[in-house]
């Protein structure tokens, strides 16, 4: 599994969140995805590299291009951790 606290400080910036919703409509250049943000090509690929890091998103180079695509299974792993917690959480409660 990723590290957990790369995964939360990638999720922390309301940029990089709306980043992940765009390639969760499919898989996306850094320029295409750049034009959807009105930041500096340099922020832009900060910003890839830290989604990169915490491996919510996969690089794949195309050509001249490189291509990004969203990766679930880190949102899927980070779910089952949550929901284990709350399941945790309501046992506790009930004593």
């Amino acid at each position: 599994m990723a590290n957990l606290n790369k995964v939360f400080t990638a999720l922390s910036d309301d940029t990089r969140r709306k980043m992940l919703v765009l390639l969760k409509k499919g898989s996306m250049s850094a320029g295409e995805i750049a034009n959807h943000f009105d930041i500096s090509k340099p922020s832009i690929t900060f910003h890839l590299k830290i989604l990169k890091e915490a491996e919510l998103v996969h690089s794949k180079k195309q050509g001249q291009f490189v291509i990004y695509t969203l990766q679930v299974t880190v949102f899927e792993e980070a779910m089952m951790l949550f929901m284990g917690m709350l399941k945790t959480g309501e046992k506790e409660n009930e004593k």
